[in-house]
């Protein structure tokens, strides 16, 4: 299982985690399908950001498929 630090290992249409801004102090993930990757450097230390199908954003933790 991949994390998501690397743009490279994130396409639209993928299933990760993400941890939402709200989340962060507790480490909630939240479970969806990429829509937007909204990071546009190569890679982030905490995560690449993205957009949900379901509108939410959050930093990619895992990806799941």
């Amino acid at each position: 299982m991949a994390d998501g630090r690397s743009r490279k290992d994130i396409q639209i249409g993928q299933t990760v985690e993400v941890v939402q801004k709200h989340d962060q102090r507790t480490g909630d993930l939240t479970e969806g399908v990429v829509k937007r990757i909204l990071t546009n450097s190569s890679t982030h230390p905490h995560g690449i950001k993205v957009m949900l199908e379901s509108g939410e954003v959050g930093r990619v933790k895992n990806i799941l498929s």
